[in-house]
């Protein structure tokens, strides 16, 4: 993303429309809008920061974004925008200085941005000790909320698991080439539904693939072993966006990040217990957690300023008039794994949260949005198995628990949210998490609890990663395949090679507001296709 050839300039920042504003992971802003912009003087190239990974944007909301970077030593961040591509008017802002405490990212947020207009931006960093030397410019651009009265319709993807299983980037096969397959779609921003890296996913050089081939992953040391220091962790997002399709993506598409299990190690719960796993010397979760989380935030795109709990995941992400998306947090306040069958809700049965949980059914009570898109990094009614307990009971690792009958366990928390929330219209549930791609249909009257409206979950990925399936279904909540596509019978862990990567699309008409959802696989060719009309 970053254009060498082009010629470095420097502006001035402009009074009108736009205001700005800073925020910075573990730092507060430094310098504003009305800094004076440093002129350009000729350097060494070893003395210019660098821009290794692009920039990302992310959390857009009502005249607001989050544009997000990573410089190769301390630096200030830079970030020019106009709504122009010939940067005819451009407007700056002075960012904060990435140091080493945050890896050398940053992030700026962008203020009073204009509704329905595609963005341009130039993404830049100047020298912590000579402001005067500066990198080269990361370009790219992305559009605005619609205004409340525009026509053009609303488009979404989403997806999740980016290299799983020790699949990897393949320059050979492409790179992960499902991030291009979605940028072709020119969506209006991405849905990463968890699991955004494999921190216990080792990836080696060459890996035996289905049908006598080999996969060639590129490799760095910090994913050739299961993640345990801070900066293994940070090594796995590195690592992902030195995939040319991602930068590529990462500057065009808005992101909207939620995770999962994988961003620390798998099916971990705060009762996850690594003693008899010789692949790690760190054997304390909580430090993993720790680790893993504050990784997480470095690298996602997200604004932390206006959250009453720090370093919250769940949020909403409204989207004008006709849609907003309620970013679920499924890994955080749940209880430990277990075989998921209390028959009183407590916190040994959380999954979401009592805290969550009203936040998620009051932000949708309060919604006036067309559509309400619940964003789950796990499914409902399928069956996640995480082997068994000490006596041989089956332990459980998202909400259904193999048991046909009344809401037991996790269910019970989830049935109250059902219940809660019978009479909101036009709720749909997105996920990815099971590696296979998916169309359920959850309807009261084939289930053992009923008091809810019926509903739609739409499960998509994985993205670059190992691809399994299909799941069982737990009865409890009457969810009925509509469709899914999965490798066949008896084949599990097929790379990329074998095409069952999947993502999901929303197209939203603004003129009859129907909800047409796509699956689509790696080169971005619909494999299924619905569309919903809105509720009366």
């Amino acid at each position: 993303m970053t254009n060498p050839g082009y010629t470095r300039r420097r502006f001035l920042t402009h009074t009108g429309a736009f205001t700005v504003g800073t925020a910075a992971f573990g730092l507060s802003g430094c310098g504003s809008g009305s800094s004076p912009a440093a002129p350009n003087i000729i350097a060494a190239e070893s003395e210019r920061p660098k821009l290794p990974y692009g920039f990302q944007i992310g959390d857009i909301a009502d005249g607001r974004a989050v544009v997000w970077s990573r410089s190769d030593r301390p630096a200030r961040m830079r970030v020019e925008f106009d709504t122009t591509e010939g940067f005819l008017n451009p407007r700056q802002v002075l960012g904060p200085t990435a140091t080493e405490a945050s890896d050398f990212t940053s992030r700026i947020e962008l203020t009073g941005l204009p509704s329905g207009e595609k963005i341009f931006l130039r993404v830049s960093y100047d020298n912590a000790t000579d402001l005067k030397i500066g990198s080269d410019l990361a370009t790219g651009s992305f559009r605005t909320l619609p205004a409340p009265d525009d026509k053009r319709p609303v488009r979404f993807v989403w997806s999740g698991d980016t290299a799983g299983q020790g699949w990897g980037i393949n320059p050979e096969f492409g790179g992960m080439k499902i991030y291009e397959a979605m940028r072709k779609r020119q969506p209006d921003f991405f849905v990463h539904s968890g699991d955004n890296i494999y921190a216990d996913g080792p990836i080696s050089a060459e890996v035996k693939a289905e049908n006598g081939r080999t996969w060639k992953n590129l490799v760095i040391p910090e994913v050739s072993k299961v993640a345990e220091t801070l900066n293994e962790f940070r090594g796995r997002y590195r690592y992902n966006m030195m995939d040319d399709n991602i930068r590529r993506f990462n500057a065009e598409v808005p992101q909207i990040w939620q995770w999962d299990d994988h961003e620390v190690t798998n099916n971990w719960s705060a009762s996850k217990d690594l003693s008899a796993d010789t692949r790690y010397t760190e054997k304390n979760i909580q430090t993993l957690i720790a680790r893993g989380k504050q990784a997480f935030l470095e690298y996602a795109p997200m604004r932390w300023g206006d959250q009453p709990e720090s370093q919250r995941v769940y949020r909403r992400i409204p989207y004008g008039p006709l849609l907003d998306v309620f970013v679920l947090d499924m890994r955080s306040y749940r209880g430990p794994n277990s075989t998921n069958l209390q028959a009183v809700e407590s916190d040994a049965s959380a999954f979401l949260g009592a805290a969550q949980v009203k936040w998620l059914k009051d932000s949708l009570a309060q919604s006036t949005a067309t559509w309400k898109v619940i964003a789950a990094d796990m499914p409902i009614g399928l069956q996640v198995p995480d082997g068994k307990d000490a006596s041989g009971t089956a332990r459980w690792e998202a909400i259904a628990n193999g048991n046909d009958g009344v809401p037991l366990g996790r269910e019970i928390e989830i049935a109250g949210l059902l219940r809660d929330i019978k009479s909101i219209k036009n709720v749909v549930w997105i996920t990815a998490d099971v590696h296979y791609c998916a169309a359920h249909y959850y309807d009261p009257a084939l289930a053992q609890f009923t008091d809810f409206s019926p509903f739609w979950e739409f499960v998509a990925g994985p993205l670059n990663a190992g691809t399994f399936g299909p799941n069982l279904l737990d009865a409890t909540f009457g969810p009925q395949v509509k469709f899914q596509k999965a490798p066949p019978t008896g084949q599990a862990n097929l790379s990329p090679f074998a095409g069952f990567q999947f993502f999901g699309e929303v197209n939203i008409d603004p003129q009859t507001k129907a909800f047409t959802i796509d699956l689509r696989d790696l080169d971005g060719v619909s494999v299924y296709s619905n569309t919903l009309p809105p509720a009366a």
